[in-house]
């Protein structure tokens, strides 16, 4: 079983990019994040017709998530916690498996810039709440994938120039003890159990050739609970993708469960 992620930076500009993808790759659950559009533009035909299921969470202009599944999903909307947050952020589906159910969670974490206003304080929160509903997903025992766009750089070596990020809401250690107590809470971090290894990115910026000299950081995570931690076979990073025509500056990250 093949999960990925993806921030496509606007479902409806990168459909070719999209359609290409689950054509090639065809992973069997993919998460969407940055769709930046509301439920009714979402092209559910085109992506129906390469035999995937569409549940979305869109906004319009801004955000929006949304799991595509080859199998019929059972699907839940909202990360619980604040009723006031309008936010599209966060689908959660029960995904049929071969020995039962995989659940995956797909969101897209805010990004919390500039840190000295209530962008960061609202990042803050929202990871708390985070926090709190994945310790709760987890007492379900099941085998359980976070995937998405956390907008977190966990460590130095996932970052081309460390110092360049410093004061940056990324990479702020509260911001990266937020992140390691998700992560203790029982999970892993699917690219660290296959590789301890510097350099490896998934996300480019546009500007001042990023991608052609490299300049990456990697912000885009696949958590797994135990049980789907015991099924981790690979980790693949489809760099590629980012040297196409015109394309999202994140590209997808999948893992392959036994």
């Amino acid at each position: 079983m093949q999960i990925a992620t993806w921030n496509v930076n606007s479902v409806r500009q990168r459909l070719e990019h999209l359609l290409r993808y689950l054509k090639e790759v065809g992973p069997d659950v993919l998460c969407l994040q940055e769709l930046k559009c509301v439920d009714e533009a979402f092209p559910y035909a085109e992506v129906e017709a390469c035999g995937y299921n569409a549940a979305v969470h869109g906004q319009k202009g801004f955000n929006g998530v949304a799991i595509l599944s080859k199998s019929p999903i059972e699907v839940t909307r909202g990360l619980p916690g604040d009723d006031g947050d309008t936010h599209a952020r966060y689908v959660e589906a029960i995904v049929p498996a071969d020995a039962g159910i995989v659940r995956v969670a797909c969101l897209y974490l805010p990004n919390g810039n500039p840190p000295d206003t209530d962008k960061y304080s609202y990042k803050l929160a929202w990871m708390d709440r985070l926090i709190a509903h994945a310790e709760r997903l987890l007492g379900f025992e099941e085998p359980l994938i976070i995937a998405g766009d956390y907008n977190v750089i966990p460590e130095p070596r996932d970052c081309y120039d460390p110092a360049a990020w410093a004061g940056d809401a990324l990479f702020l250690p509260q911001t990266r003890q937020k992140f390691r107590a998700l992560i203790n809470l029982g999970f892993t971090d699917a690219l660290r159990a296959v590789s301890d290894a510097a350099g490896l990115y998934t996300f480019w910026d546009y500007q001042a050739g990023a991608w052609q000299r490299n300049k990456g950081i990697r912000i885009d995570h696949l958590l797994l609970s135990p049980s789907a931690a015991d099924k981790l076979v690979d980790v693949t990073i489809d760099k590629e993708r980012r040297g196409e025509d015109k394309p999202s500056d994140h590209v997808p990250i999948r893992i392959a469960l036994a």
